[in-house]
C-alpha cells in the first residue's frame, strides 16, 4: 500500500508560501501603485513602465467628465455646409474626424472622416450628399469608465464618442487617443505645433493665463483649490463671478486671486492676468 504523501503533487517550496503569510495582497489601487513605485526604485521595472502601469490604474478609477474635450471646444460640420464651407474647417483645425450637427449642436446627426473627402476634391466634384458620407455617432454618457470605454474603443473600432449629459445635451467627446494619453502620456505627431504655456509668469506675483485654462491645471499650479464642480476653465469661472462677460480692465477677486480681463470679445474672454492677494 502506498503513502498517500508520496502520490500528491510536490508541495509548494516553504519559502514561498512563508512569503504569502507575511505578504499580503494589495486591497487598493493606492497600495498597487506603492508596490509599483518601490519596484521602480528597486530597479526591478523603469520609470517608462511605472508611468504606463500608473497611467492604467488612473483610467481605472475615470469618468468621460474627467477629460473630456469641452463642449465649447468642438469642432462641429453643419449638415447643410457646403464642400468649400467643410474643408475650411477641417483645414483650420487639421482634425481627422468632426461630429455633424443639425438644427443645434445637440442635433448630432454623425460622424465625418476628413479623408473621405479627398475622392470629391481630387475629382473636382462640388454637388455631394453629406448625410450619405456619415458614420453613426457613438454616445456615452459623462460617468462612463474610461476602462469600459477603452475597451468598447477596440472591441468595436470607433474611435471617437459624443459626451452627453443627464438631460440629453451635448457636453463634449472623447477620442480614443485621449483614452491613451492618459496612460502612456501626451502623444504628438508630426502635424502638431509648439502650444506656448497656458500660464505664464510675468513678474514676482503676477501671472499671465489663457481663459482656456483647466481649472484643474491652475489649481495644480498654484497649488489651490478653487472649484470646478460647475466650470471646466477659469474663464468660465471668471464671469460667473461677475455675473456676466466683462469689459476689459474689469477685476474681480476670487479666493485669493485677483482676475484682471487683457482680452476677449464680444461673446468671449480669452486672457486673463492674475495676481496673489496679499494675506
Amino acid at each position: 500500500m502506498s503513502d498517500e504523501s508520496s502520490s500528491s503533487k510536490p508541495s509548494e517550496p516553504f519559502f514561498k508560501r512563508l512569503l504569502k503569510v507575511f505578504s499580503p495582497s494589495p486591497t487598493s489601487s493606492d497600495e498597487v501603485a506603492d508596490m509599483l513605485r518601490s519596484a521602480e526604485n528597486e530597479s526591478i521595472i523603469d520609470a517608462d513602465a511605472l508611468q504606463i502601469m500608473e497611467g492604467a490604474l488612473k483610467v481605472s478609477d475615470l469618468q468621460a467628465r474627467e477629460i473630456m474635450i469641452p463642449r465649447s471646444q468642438m469642432k462641429f460640420v453643419d449638415v447643410n455646409a457646403s464642400l468649400e464651407e467643410i474643408l475650411k474647417v477641417v483645414v483650420q483645425s487639421q482634425h481627422s474626424r468632426f461630429p455633424v450637427v443639425g438644427e443645434s449642436s445637440d442635433d448630432i446627426q454623425g460622424i465625418l472622416l476628413a479623408k473621405e473627402l479627398l475622392p470629391l476634391v481630387l475629382s473636382g466634384k462640388e454637388a455631394f450628399d453629406l448625410k450619405n458620407m456619415l458614420r453613426p455617432a457613438t454616445v456615452i454618457p459623462e460617468s462612463k469608465r474610461l476602462n469600459v470605454l477603452l475597451q468598447e474603443f477596440r472591441e468595436q473600432r470607433y474611435h471617437m464618442a459624443i459626451v452627453i449629459d443627464e438631460y440629453g445635451g451635448v457636453s463634449g467627446l472623447l477620442t480614443i487617443e485621449d483614452v491613451l494619453e492618459e496612460i502612456v502620456g501626451e502623444i504628438e505627431d508630426e502635424t502638431d505645433e509648439y502650444e506656448p504655456e497656458q500660464i505664464r509668469r510675468l513678474a514676482e506675483n503676477c501671472f499671465s493665463i489663457d481663459a482656456v485654462t483647466d481649472i484643474a491645471d491652475f489649481n495644480e499650479f498654484f497649488d489651490v483649490g478653487l472649484p470646478d464642480d460647475e466650470f471646466d476653465t477659469v474663464g468660465g469661472l471668471v464671469i460667473n463671478a461677475f455675473g456676466r462677460l466683462p469689459s476689459l480692465k474689469e477685476k474681480v477677486t476670487i479666493d485669493r486671486f485677483t482676475f484682471t480681463v487683457t482680452g476677449g470679445d464680444k461673446r468671449k474672454i480669452t486672457q486673463l492676468d492674475v495676481s496673489k492677494v496679499s494675506s
